[in-house]
């Protein structure tokens, strides 16, 4: 068993609910393991932060149900608790892949949820804790959480957290309304409790980027303590012991004693990462290098791969600029024939120019032959990639599903794009994106390596062919 934290819709506090819990458990020494639904990066930051424990994303869209259920069952064993942040609203989801398709028998709980808080809950059978925002609300807190509670029986509600109580008179009316329908409230937080965790134009700022970060989860320790009720709390969070598969992917035939280093850009500029990525390279039999485009001023020694992530190389443009020692050395690599994996913001770092929110342009890599722009405009969603050619990951044909989360665009688009990208809903438009130069595969799409071990497998083997 564990708990999984809900919100009735975006923005009413669950992360701040979950920081609490997590906070506060961490600081009586308990073992913690988290996991967060969807694609997200950031608030798995926080999580591991607090629990110095790396956080999971269980995404099915993104993996599968089978991988979701896998991870979650290998990651929860040998803890004290397990605790599991939704994402967005309960039942906010998707359709559901065009194979599975309706039937008469469960047209009444189609609800086209796939993916969401509530699909997790019923995977795993796990019981929710919902968070509601009660600052313009009293008696008809009684309803919502009666639709949410029956909207479907499959979800097992445990109980309520009513966030952003403004008063003693105010909290009575909640009790009230919600003794009608006999569900529990386990947790109370006031309006002035409210913590306000830094934020820009992706979300929460990165754990990296806060010097106030041990005062902020101090607090939220606190909050953990003194509002919510612990005696019915801790049996939900329990794990259950069950068996794992031990079965790991397979590894690259390397025919050399020596691991395959991969160098993997990561400090404040990248840090968009999932982990169960990096387990999958290292169980392939790759050595994962560390450093940061911010601060070295040369490669790591004796690689045969790079690897950039995701991240904000917009906010630190200038200092990525000025280290021009190192954007020659990854030019050269890259010219030369390195294998190199880039997605979103290491796309960003490997073009010729940024641009910035305040208009103002820094030189980049130069590798791919465009200039990158800031956007008022987000773009983000699901995508359905099918490659167009063969790349250092993937070969032509090949189908995944991957993520763009982004508020940049290149002004001029690749002659020969690595994806058609194809949004979930058979109305989207397709469109093509990514860049590839000599051994580099540079896209916006961020993927999950989870379900698809064949895209791991292609890089190490052309590492370990350019090593060779």
């Amino acid at each position: 068993m564990a708990l999984l934290i809900a919100g009735e819709r975006s923005g009413v506090g669950k992360t701040t609910v979950t920081l609490s819990l997590l906070a506060y458990l961490s600081q009586q020494n308990y073992h913690v393991q988290s996991f967060k639904v969807g694609p997200d990066y950031i608030d798995p930051m926080f999580h591991q932060a607090v629990t110095h424990r790396p956080c999971r994303n269980l995404d099915p869209i993104l993996t599968s149900e089978t991988y979701v259920r896998s991870c979650f069952t290998r990651h929860s064993q040998g803890v004290d608790f397990v605790l599991v942040e939704g994402v967005m609203g309960l039942f906010d989801g998707i359709s559901r892949p065009q194979e599975e398709k309706k039937t008469e028998e469960t047209l009444n709980l189609w609800l086209n949820d796939y993916g969401s808080t509530a699909h997790i809950a019923r995977l795993l059978n796990i019981p929710v804790l919902l968070v509601l925002d009660c600052s313009r609300l009293s008696n008809s807190i009684a309803a919502i959480v009666h639709g949410y509670r029956t909207l479907d029986a499959r979800v097992n509600i445990a109980g309520v957290v009513l966030n952003r109580v403004g008063s003693d008179r105010h909290l009575e009316l909640l009790q009230d309304a919600l003794a009608s329908i006999n569900i529990p409230i386990l947790g109370v937080l006031r309006r002035h409790e409210n913590i306000t965790i830094p934020d820009r134009h992706l979300g929460l700022v990165p754990t990296e980027e806060i010097s106030q970060l041990a005062q902020i989860f101090d607090n939220l320790a606190h909050i953990g303590k003194t509002c919510f009720c612990w005696s019915q709390i801790f049996p939900l969070l329990q794990p259950t012991t069950n068996q794992i598969n031990q079965n790991k992917p397979l590894a690259v035939n390397n025919s050399s004693s020596l691991p395959i280093r991969i160098a993997i850009a990561r400090d404040r500029a990248f840090n968009f990462y999932y982990q169960d990525n990096f387990d999958i390279l290292t169980e392939l039999g790759a050595e994962l290098i560390f450093w940061s485009p911010l601060q070295d001023k040369d490669l790591p020694e004796n690689i045969q791969g790079l690897y950039f992530g995701g991240g904000f190389p917009e906010v630190f443009a200038q200092q990525l600029s000025d280290n021009q020692s190192l954007l020659d050395s990854i030019h050269q690599a890259i010219q030369a024939g390195m294998p190199t994996y880039a997605e979103c913001g290491g796309l960003m770092y490997l073009c010729q120019q940024l641009v910035d929110f305040s208009q103002q342009t820094w030189s980049m890599v130069g590798i791919i032959p465009t200039t990158v722009e800031m956007s008022k405009t987000l773009t983000l969603g699901y995508r359905q990639a099918t490659a167009l050619q063969d790349s250092p990951i993937i070969r032509e044909n090949k189908q995944v599903w991957g993520h763009e989360f982004h508020r940049s665009q290149l002004v001029n688009a690749s002659t020969k794009p690595l994806w058609q990208l194809q949004g979930y809903k058979s109305t989207h438009k397709p469109k093509t994106e990514g860049w590839q130069v000599a051994q580099l595969h540079a896209s916006y799409l961020h993927l999950h390596f989870g379900e698809y071990l064949e895209l791991p497998q292609q890089f190490l083997y052309c590492c370990l062919t350019q090593k060779n």
